[in-house]
């Protein structure tokens, strides 16, 4: 299977002011897309060709798992925000949150500290273990909670080329500003799986 440029299913522009369409055509357009061609070439005659993307983040080391982690993380990224976003999560999602953090304001906190405290380059992640358990992961580079047997659930981007554009260096700011375009029916749905 040969892996393709995700379509958005908004308009570049549609995220601003938290995410401009110059951040959105060079996180999308250009670095996705670059990692999405360099799997593609790093996996073609080997055994990782024609398998699924997790399976493939789940089975691979070195640069086919920086590669193909970073396109599943992408993928995950820009499809969990709408213009319509924001507002906090609901039903079942809501309850665990609650349950493992006392509030969703408390779960916000503890989100952005773990993002702004990850060194370097990487991805905070909301994930389930297969109870539905949630807890926060750091993930340094391409790592993602798929790699520990959890279902990853929100994810921000932590790797300056998602932010540098519209916040320079006040990672803490642009984390802060994500939760108004978060969608969280997709969370939601993917708390649900």
């Amino acid at each position: 299977m040969k892996f393709e440029l995700i379509k958005l299913s908004y308009a570049p522009d549609a995220l601003e002011p938290v995410i401009s369409k110059k951040t959105i055509e060079f996180h999308h357009g250009k670095h996705l897309l670059a990692y999405v061609n360099k799997l593609n070439e790093l996996i073609a005659g080997t055994e990782f060709e024609g398998a699924a993307l997790i399976d493939i983040v789940k089975g691979a080391d070195g640069a086919v798992f920086n590669n193909a982690g970073q396109v599943l993380n992408h993928e995950l990224y820009l499809t969990q925000f709408s213009p319509r976003g924001g507002g906090q999560p609901t039903g079942q999602l809501a309850e665990a949150i609650d349950r493992e953090w006392g509030s969703f304001e408390s779960f916000k906190k503890v989100f952005e500290d773990s993002g702004v405290g990850l060194f370097g380059s990487g991805w905070v992640w909301l994930a389930k273990d297969k109870a539905g358990k949630l807890q926060i992961t750091k993930e340094p580079n391409a790592g993602n909670p798929v790699t520990k047997g959890l279902t990853p659930i929100l994810g921000f981007d932590v790797w300056e080329h998602a932010y540098y554009l519209d916040f320079q260096n006040r990672r803490a700011d642009h984390l802060k500003e994500l939760w108004r375009i978060v969608d969280w029916n997709v969370a939601d749905e993917r708390y649900m799986i």
